[in-house]
């Protein structure tokens, strides 16, 4: 497919290629009668010769724009221009969690519980609508640099009350390393089965690696029918047991072994959630945000000191249908009094002059925060709010605000972290071989191929093999350079 960069589709500028996929490449482009950049996803030219591709196209735009939801990636249009069948949605400023762990790695109990608890809520909303997502995976999951996650991509959604064969031909299809064994096997599913995918997905983010691999996607699904995963607790026996008995009953084979859908989940995670506060792995449900309350499938459930007041107020003479609508009522309002008393308890606070980065208890969770939003002033915060004798959250922290400039192509300021990074003490080689690294490559595109000489000649050979894993776009453009 040609690269429709600099082209016009009805309202909307093409700006740039974000990625390609199988069925359509993704653009981030301008809708000029708004003034907004919007993520459009464009059907490739092959498939839209194809009417039963492009009839799958549309439909997977009405499925998506049927759901509004703070956890998903809204639709705006789908349209056509020039022979070009596209779809606009919103465009999320930040990485998908595929993404993430490339460069990170594991993610923190913490973290896992707060992105499941995200993805329940956008799965909740589409289990409402009687809609199964089918293809729930990191990538497919994106981290904003708000710190919100969003749910993108119900290309394969379908109505669960679908009697139509449209989709049919498409029942089997996802991606193998999360698919639940009765998609695999091409039987009915419903919400259980996108329950197993984030449950997977869950095993991913703590193990560090998916339950299973194969040299084929059928080697893969196999397992998922047959195979027990290996046990958690082993490969991450830093899990609270608690979460690592949520994700093996997500995981489980049989779809009446999990939860009966979204909202069962979402009730379960709340009560982990308040062990894990009280226990200091993670945030407590009284900070969640007042959006997680339709997870509950629009039932808010009011406390007991509430019923008793309801009771006691017979003068009001409120009927009993209104009585529940004002029980309900109170219940948001306690709701809303609880994560106000409760913001002086939270373990992270707004920064002040900085409203978009938080702060907070310690350096080691400022720079996950760090990670997680990747902006300078993210960064910044690791040193800015944590001084400490202990300078490798703080290295950390530079290394990462070096990457987002270099990527940026922004070398100027790259320079001055990066230079503090290269004369950290000797010990710390795989520090400041990465300086270098990157200071060769800043040097060189600033056009001082005498300081990027100099900087080349301080990198260890030996080093660079890290560097395959952790920075393969450096190294590449490191090892192109001509001095």
């Amino acid at each position: 497919m040609s690269d429709l960069t600099g082209t016009l589709l009805n309202d909307y500028q093409v700006l740039r290629r974000l990625g390609r996929g199988a069925m359509a490449d993704v653009y981030l482009a301008e809708q000029q009668s708004l003034a907004r950049q919007v993520a459009l996803k464009v059907l490739s030219r092959e498939l839209a010769s194809q009417p039963a591709y492009v009839e799958r196209f549309k439909h997977e735009a009405r499925s998506a724009a049927a759901l509004v939801h703070a956890n998903i990636v809204q639709v705006y249009e789908v349209g056509q221009s020039n022979g070009s069948h596209f779809i606009a949605q919103e465009y999320v400023a930040g990485q998908n969690l595929a993404e993430w762990m490339r460069r990170h790695g594991r993610v923190e109990p913490g973290r896992v519980l707060d992105i499941i608890r995200q993805v329940t809520a956008a799965l909740s909303k589409a289990h409402e609508r009687a809609i199964v997502h089918r293809d729930v995976k990191p990538e497919n999951i994106m981290l904003a640099r708000s710190g919100e996650v969003k749910v993108a991509d119900f290309g394969l959604a379908r109505a669960t009350t679908d009697e139509t064969n449209r989709t049919q031909a498409g029942v089997t299809m996802g991606t193998p390393l999360y698919m639940s064994p009765e998609q695999i096997e091409g039987r009915a599913v419903d919400s259980r089965s996108d329950i197993y995918s984030l449950g997977v997905t869950a095993y991913h983010m703590l193990a560090g690696e998916p339950p299973f691999r194969g040299e084929t996607p059928l080697a893969v699904a196999v397992q998922h029918i047959n195979k027990e995963p290996p046990p958690l607790a082993e490969l991450a026996p830093e899990t609270p047991k608690a979460l690592v008995q949520l994700v093996e009953r997500m995981m489980a084979k049989k779809p009446e072994d999990r939860f009966t859908d979204p909202m069962a989940l979402m009730r379960e995670l709340r009560m982990l959630a308040k062990q894990a506060a009280a226990e200091g792995w993670a945030e407590g449900p009284e900070n969640w945000s007042l959006s997680d309350l339709s997870a509950y499938g629009g039932k808010i459930e009011a406390t007991d000191e509430l019923e008793q007041l309801m009771q006691g107020t017979r003068a009001l003479q409120v009927p009993k249908t209104d009585r529940r609508r004002l029980v309900a009522l109170l219940a948001i309002a306690a709701l809303v009094g609880a994560l106000l008393a409760g913001a002086a308890r939270r373990p992270y606070v707004l920064a002040e002059n900085e409203p978009t980065v938080v702060r907070c208890e310690t350096a080691q969770k400022q720079l996950f925060h760090a990670k997680i939003v990747d902006t300078p002033a993210a960064w910044e915060a690791v040193w800015k709010y944590h001084p400490t004798p202990d300078a490798f959250e703080i290295n950390q922290a530079k290394q990462g605000l070096a990457r987002y400039y270099m990527r940026a192509e922004d070398y100027e300021k790259a320079l001055d972290p990066l230079l503090e990074l290269a004369n950290v003490p000797q010990a710390q080689r795989v520090t400041r071989n990465f300086a270098n690294v990157a200071l060769t490559v800043a040097y060189a595109e600033l056009g001082d191929n005498d300081k990027a000489r100099q900087h080349k000649g301080q990198v260890s050979a030996s080093a660079l093999e890290n560097m395959r894993t952790d920075d393969p776009e450096l190294l590449a453009r490191y090892e192109t350079l001509k001095l």
